[in-house]
Parts: C-alpha cells; structure tokens; sequence
C-alpha cells in the first residue's frame, strides 16, 4: 500500500504509450487536471478534451498529436499523484517524458513545457515527412523505430555500427534484453534480417512516427532550438535524471542543454534506472499512460517493486491496496 510517506520515483512514459480517450478520468474529477487541459488547449490552439475523445490511435501516432496529449496525461497523473499528498524523491521520462520530468523536479512551468512539446511535436513531424519524402513519399517509406528483443546492448550496438546500413542508429538503450534501433525505412527492413540471424527473438516496429534519438533528427533539433532558448530553466529541486547522461541533471542550464541534445542523441535508460535505485527509493510510478516502463524497470534487475500511475483506478487502486 502505498502512503504520502513513501519514497516513489515518478517515471514519465513517452511517445508510442498514447491511446484514445487518455486523461480523460483524470479531467473528470480533478481541478488541477482542468488547469492542465484548458494550458494544453491554449498552447495546441485546439479543444484536447475533444482532441482525446475523438481522435483514433492512427491520427494520435503523429509527433505533432502525440508529443502533447501524451505529456498532458503525464501531467494529470502526476498533480492526481498530488491531490493524493504523494510527492516523488526523484523524477526521470523515457524521450518526451523528460519534459513532464522537468515540471515535477521544478525546472520549467506546466505553461512552459506545454509549449515546448507542441514545438517539439511540431519540428519532429516536419522532419519526418522530409525524410519521408526523399525515400519516395509513399506508405512504405516511413522512416521509424524498431525494438530488437532478445540481443544484449552491446550485440546490438556493435551489429548497427558493422552492418554497413545506412542511416541505421542505436536509439534506446532500454534494457539488457531490448535496444529499440531508429532509421529510414530501408534501414529498418535491411536490419531486421540482419538481427535475426544475429540470434533476436523479435523486431518489432513501434508506434512512433520518426526514427527519434538519432541523427536523422538534426533538422528537428535546429527547428526547435530557438523555443527551447526561450524558455527559463532553473535548477532542479530533486534529483532529475537525463536520458542523454543516464546521470542526474545538476541545473537548470544542464537540463536545457541536455533537452538540445535529447533529440539526436541516444536515450541511456539502462543507467537511469541503475541511478535511481540507488538512491533508496521504495517504489517506481509509471506516472502517465501504458505499461512499458513497469517492464524495463523489471527487466534492469531492480528488486523494487515498479507499478502503473496512469489511470484513475491504478492510483487509487496503489493507495487501497
């Protein structure tokens, strides 16, 4: 059972963890949720409760949807977390969760991150369509993201560097059994053989729309520099970890640099969660929607016990339980 005494990391899901109808319990009863829907409405330019009640999985997939609805349901899970008294020791997000991260460690405003993730959505879904577009435009020339089970991280880093496939990148260092690899389409087809017959177990495409975390977003990361450097960032005030580092974020002028380098740059998960179990945490939140964070926590040997925080019913349920 979980109390407002317990020591619980809050861990931020990013892309790919959207569903329709997300954070809508949350809206229903929470004030602090209203506040955020109505922030997220003014930095959209449109109506998210309508957005999230009507919109299909196929349309929330694009970066420029995404990227926000999911960091709002990040937000509402977080201040119903708070309604509740229960405050985290220390924050970390997986890719776009880092940025609900910043709000809770204090670093930027929910205003703030807001309308840093429509940039950002907005700047990563451009460049995906050029790049889209120069493979040839059609269905099947997508660039994104595969998650490659069952090879250790360093098979996979050392198959992605000696396959001689271009624009194919090591993305996601999520856990000893699951590197997600980010490219072309062409890349990803041509890789997929090649880590099969290396001895995975599955490759399986994700749901995102661009092969984020590597150098193909170069164009994004120019896009949205200039936002980024509008924004005050200031210095955590709990411990916040970095996905480019794996290490704890010292100020905020670390924080806005890493936020940067975070698009092009791999996400170090393996060691964030290494950090944070260290520091004496009791329990780990998957603080926003889906379950993929309970599962790499579980698969990074953690002993501590990882649990949902993304629904109504999870969080009341880890308070009567």
């Amino acid at each position: 059972m979980v109390t407002n005494k317990t020591k619980a990391a809050f861990l931020f899901p990013g892309q790919g963890a959207q569903y329709p109808g997300m954070a809508l319990d949350f809206l229903a009863l929470s004030k602090a949720a209203a506040v955020l829907f109505a922030l997220a409405s003014e930095a959209m330019g449109r109506d998210m409760e309508a957005l999230l009640r009507d919109s299909d999985a196929e349309f929330l997939k694009r970066s420029d949807i995404a990227q926000p609805t999911v960091t709002l349901a990040n937000l509402c899970a977080a201040a119903f977390l708070k309604d509740r008294d229960l405050k985290p020791v220390c924050v970390a997000g997986h890719s776009l969760g880092e940025y609900a991260a910043l709000v809770s460690a204090g670093v930027i405003s929910p205003a703030d991150c807001l309308k840093l993730v429509v940039a950002r959505g907005k700047a990563m879904q451009e460049t995906v369509e050029h790049i889209a577009k120069q493979s040839g435009g059609g269905a099947d020339s997508a660039p994104g993201m595969a998650a490659v089970i069952g090879l250790a991280p360093d098979q996979v880093e050392t198959l992605v560097k000696s396959s001689g496939i271009a624009d194919l990148y090591a993305a996601n260092i999520n856990s000893p059994r699951q590197v997600v690899v980010a490219g072309t389409a062409k890349a990803l087809t041509a890789a997929e053989a090649k880590f099969k017959e290396a001895g995975a177990k599955r490759v399986l495409r994700l749901q995102v729309a661009g092969p984020f975390h590597s150098p193909l977003m170069a164009e994004a990361a120019d896009r949205f520099g200039p936002v980024l450097e509008s924004i005050t960032f200031k210095d955590p005030v709990i411990p916040l970890f970095s996905n480019v580092s794996g290490k704890e974020v010292r100020s905020g002028a670390e924080a806005q640099d890493l936020a940067l380098k975070q698009i092009t740059s791999p996400v170090r998960w393996i060691a964030e969660e290494h950090a944070i179990a260290a520091l004496g945490i009791e329990i780990a939140l998957e603080t926003g929607p889906g379950k993929v964070l309970q599962g790499l926590w579980k698969d990074s040997g953690a002993e501590l016990p990882g649990f949902p925080a993304g629904k109504v019913e999870e969080i009341t349920a880890l308070f009567n339980n």
